[in-house]
């Protein structure tokens, strides 16, 4: 199965002021091309720390995608940080300088030089096309650069998704028990190691006052998670708990 790193990039993320809401639509869209998202990075608006983390997760992990950085502030230095990741200069692409001139001349707003910076790209880069504000993502090697603002990077991610080579999506089955986490966690291992194929996850959560709990069985084959799922069901029932809706 395919695998994949999102790198999030932004002073703004670290401090709290901006929350990310990028990660879970992501995730969830490469789950249903059979692109299983491994590992997420949250760096600093950093040239190193950027070319660092792109380089090593460039290495280890079939696509990479990035978030962050690639609009016309100072602070905006993604693209420049990729094209040292990748040993290139920087250029500005005459196809995306076209989008942008005729995007703003729809708008009747000065395209000035800080705009213009949205397209530069590092040498050997494809644009990403967004439907959403004209400026463009791109891709150079297995690295998607797109834009942090959810709307725009989701128009991105859109005209990225066909191009993915993955396999089947997982599937999961969940239920969820009035039994606590510490009540079920032996049965679950001893049901875990029978379902070397699945991955069982178990989630609590406390409401009213009671504790509750849910599990989650995901597998390549449904029929897998559906068998976890109810060992898992026999497990609670012998405990003595019961499944809530």
């Amino acid at each position: 199965m395919s695998n994949a790193c999102l790198i999030i990039i932004g002073n703004e993320i670290l401090s709290g002021r901006t929350q990310d809401k990028n990660l879970a639509y992501l995730a969830e869209k490469l789950n249903g091309v059979g692109v299983r998202l491994m590992e997420v990075r949250v760096v600093p608006d950093i040239e190193a720390i950027i070319v660092e983390t792109v380089n090593a997760c460039r290495a280890k992990y079939t696509y990479i995608f990035t978030t962050g950085g690639i609009g016309p502030t100072h602070d905006d230095i993604t693209a420049a940080s990729v094209a040292k990741a990748f040993g290139v200069k920087l250029y500005r692409h005459p196809e995306a300088e076209k989008l942008l001139r005729d995007s703003y001349a729809t708008r009747d707003v000065e395209l000035n030089e800080a705009r213009l910076r949205m397209a530069d790209v590092p040498e050997g880069a494809t644009l990403i096309p967004n439907a959403a504000t004209a400026a463009p993502g791109f891709k150079i090697g297995n690295v998607h650069v797109m834009a942090g603002v959810p709307r725009i990077m989701q128009s991105m991610l859109e005209t990225v998704l066909p191009t993915l080579q993955g396999a089947a999506p997982m599937q999961s089955v969940s239920i969820t028990t009035d039994l606590p986490e510490g009540s079920i966690a032996d049965g679950l291992t001893t049901i875990q190691n029978s379902f070397a194929d699945v991955e069982i996850g178990s989630y609590p959560h406390f409401v009213d006052g009671g504790y509750s709990t849910t599990l989650v069985s995901r597998s390549l084959d449904k029929s897998r998670a559906e068998a976890a799922t109810l060992a898992i069901e026999q497990m609670i029932g012998k405990l003595g708990g019961k499944l809530l809706d």
